[in-house]
């Protein structure tokens, strides 16, 4: 059996005038992320982490912060057109292990549906996502709730 091992690893601001949206999920909260897209930094660190298990490049290289044709584009869109190119060298996802670094909002709450949609999205079953998330005790940009992290480990195997 071939298998490869990705990950991935993504920042984004939080600033006022934006939604907040993680692991495809809308949160409540006074501030969103910044980017070129809806910023999601979970799906962002997934993808990554998937686009590297398959030795295809990393986010910045199929979705150019620079391209104004997908300014605003979903995460969950970008992380399908990854799959299907993962799909299509013949890979499936074994698994999902992904963490989200904020002090607030608290991400609990969330989690489910999250795991949800990125199994869906993956057309894999839930049990083989596991997201969780920490806080940095307040230290760091995460600390001072400057922004957030998320960091994402893949496994692929061979159809």
């Amino acid at each position: 059996m071939n298998i490869r091992i990705g990950q991935g690893y993504d920042v984004h601001q939080l600033v006022t005038g934006r939604k907040l949206i993680i692991g495809g999920v809308e949160i409540p909260f006074e501030k969103g992320l910044l980017g070129h897209s809806d910023a999601d930094v979970l799906l962002h660190a997934l993808t990554d982490a998937i686009l590297g298990a398959a030795a295809l490049g990393d986010i910045g290289q199929h979705f150019p912060p620079t391209d104004p044709n997908i300014e605003g584009i979903s995460s969950v869109k970008m992380l399908e057109i990854c799959m299907q190119k993962v799909n299509d060298l013949g890979y499936k996802i074994g698994n999902i292990d992904a963490t989200i670094i904020t002090e607030k909002p608290k991400m609990k709450p969330y989690l489910e549906k999250m795991m949800q949609t990125v199994s869906f999205v993956c057309a894999i079953e839930k049990n083989q996502v596991n997201l969780k998330a920490t806080t940095t005790e307040t230290l760091g940009f995460v600390g001072r709730q400057e922004g957030i992290a998320a960091q994402a480990v893949v496994l692929l195997t061979k159809i």
